[in-house]
């Protein structure tokens, strides 16, 4: 009796523990972590990379938090802050995905590549004969 008393307390002490789990984009299946309710998201993220990569699961991911977003599909389509508390919404399942790459700038001209051809999202010319030279590039040489 004595040993469960001093548990309870040592949980009161740190908060309630959450199971939730974190499911990859383009992994198999989720990664469940136990977390308490105060935990920001941006460790929860975190633990979720740190795990992953311990299980040797693939694709690879990278240890960086920042690049990578946490969804709930319970609250909405928008990305979670990474200030806030994970116990604060409520839900146990959630998304894990790299954030959307920026576009680069061109060093020349200071435009981006969506306004070279005029604007409205057009590729730029040349990319896709670009694209062909490489793959055709990366030939295996025999010895």
């Amino acid at each position: 009796m004595l040993l469960y008393n001093k548990q309870k307390k040592n949980q009161t002490a740190k908060g309630n523990r959450i199971l939730i789990s974190v499911t990859v984009l383009g992994s198999a299946g989720p990664i469940r972590i136990l977390a308490n309710e105060e935990d920001l998201v941006a460790s929860v993220i975190d633990v979720a990379l740190k795990n992953y990569a311990r299980e040797g699961r693939l694709p690879i991911l990278g240890s960086d938090f920042n690049d990578f977003l946490l969804y709930c599909p319970m609250v909405g389509p928008e990305a979670l802050s990474s200030w806030s508390a994970i116990g604060l919404l409520g839900a146990r399942n959630f998304t894990l995905c790299r954030k959307p790459e920026e576009k680069k700038v061109e060093e020349g001209n200071g435009r981006s590549n969506s306004n070279v051809n005029g604007g409205g999202g057009g590729r730029k010319g040349g990319s896709l004969k670009a694209w062909i030279n490489k793959s055709f590039s990366l030939k295996v040489q025999s010895h």
